[in-house]
């Protein structure tokens, strides 16, 4: 059967239709036609020291798998009129620098279905980060110092405040700059020696959130670096040696902190029916009279308007002590031991006993 010269052809190799795409039959769309561009090798980097990958200029924390997963994704070049693409990868590790990806690849160009197999060699190699090159070189931009007022914090005091910076830590994004130059006890407190000055101001914040007390920033200038000065930041932290309950002494008088607010406490004095508020700076020249936990809870074995009398657990000998104001004929005393005697305190809401259970 003779040709038709004026109908379409195969601009190859001349054949008759059904032609697709550039006016091609199959058999010659398919020999000029590649689905996906793959290069046979890919360098990728490693930090040596701690191990996280350079993706995109960025140093990030991530498993081999995701490795695998954003190297073919950056280099995989498909066809521009490819569609219903679908991948799959197996990574065969060869050497611990080197792993082949085995690609196979499936999708549709011009309504023909094409499969192709390609392998990609992902090549490792060492490098430093941004964070491990400042940490070897002790970079760091905060120092957060410790502290207290009103009384020496013992040593379990201030592990228990440092272990509060592991907690801000998990809760942070994962910023290579959040780590810990150097630290260690010093006189009077404990200082931490930061890489960013924003983890030391998230710790601070959190520090007076959980335990009240107050920051003072101070911010120094190291140098300049293109045209803008470099500054370090000081944050300290002053934590109350006092907890709710506590007994000090301020501005003359014996109080007790009944609870916290935003910028201090709310003080009750202990002689008298008086309730105050009180900064963290007025409250800086307070002294611990006593902690809570050493208060003395006694039976009145014989009492007046004013007086009571007890044994004590101490010495097991009979002592006297004048009743606090609020005092009730009947109800046990709750006593400190001040300037070489006893002092009577007023309750408190978290010192009255709890409701016994109903059966």
């Amino acid at each position: 059967m003779a040709t038709d010269l004026g109908g379409d052809f195969c601009l190859v190799c001349g054949a008759e239709p059904p032609l697709f795409g550039d006016r091609m039959c199959e058999p010659c769309l398919r020999a000029r036609t590649v689905l996906a561009k793959v290069p046979e090798n890919v360098p990728w980097v490693r930090c040596a020291r701690c191990g996280i990958v350079e993706i995109d200029g960025k140093w990030e924390n991530t498993t081999e798998d995701e490795v695998w997963d954003e190297l073919l994704h950056r280099n995989l070049v498909v066809h521009e009129r490819a569609e219903d693409i679908q991948l799959g990868m197996e990574p065969v590790k060869v050497s611990d620098r080197h792993t082949l990806l085995h690609i196979q690849l499936e999708g549709v160009i011009d309504n023909l279905l094409f499969q192709e197999e390609h392998t990609m060699r992902a090549r490792m190699a060492n490098g430093v980060c941004l964070t491990c090159t400042r940490r070897a070189g002790n970079y760091f931009e905060a120092t957060v110092q410790l502290r207290s007022s009103a009384r020496r914090l013992s040593e379990d005091e201030f592990t228990k405040l440092r272990r509060t910076l592991d907690a801000v830590l998990e809760k942070l994004s994962d910023d290579p700059m959040f780590f810990i130059t150097t630290e260690g006890p010093v006189t009077g407190g404990y200082d931490v020696v930061l890489g960013s000055k924003g983890l030391a101001r998230a710790w601070g914040r959190h520090l007076v959130n959980e335990y009240g007390g107050m920051v003072v920033e101070t911010n120094s200038t190291v140098g300049r670096k293109d045209g803008v000065d470099v500054t370090r930041l000081t944050l300290l932290y002053r934590k109350p040696g006092y907890e709710i309950g506590d007994v000090v002494h301020w501005r003359n008088h014996v109080w007790r902190p009944s609870a916290w607010t935003k910028d201090g406490a709310i003080m009750e004095r202990v002689d008298r029916r008086e309730r105050t508020g009180a900064t963290w700076r007025d409250l800086e020249s307070a002294k611990v009279v006593a902690q809570r936990h050493e208060l003395v809870e006694v039976e009145f074995v014989n009492e007046d308007a004013s007086v009571g009398e007890f044994l004590n657990p101490t010495t097991w000998t009979m002592e006297s002590v004048r009743l606090p104001y609020e005092h009730t004929p009947g109800r046990t005393g709750l006593l400190v031991r001040y300037d070489d005697a006893w002092l009577g305190l007023p309750f408190m809401a978290m010192d009255a006993p709890e409701p016994p259970e109903e059966a």
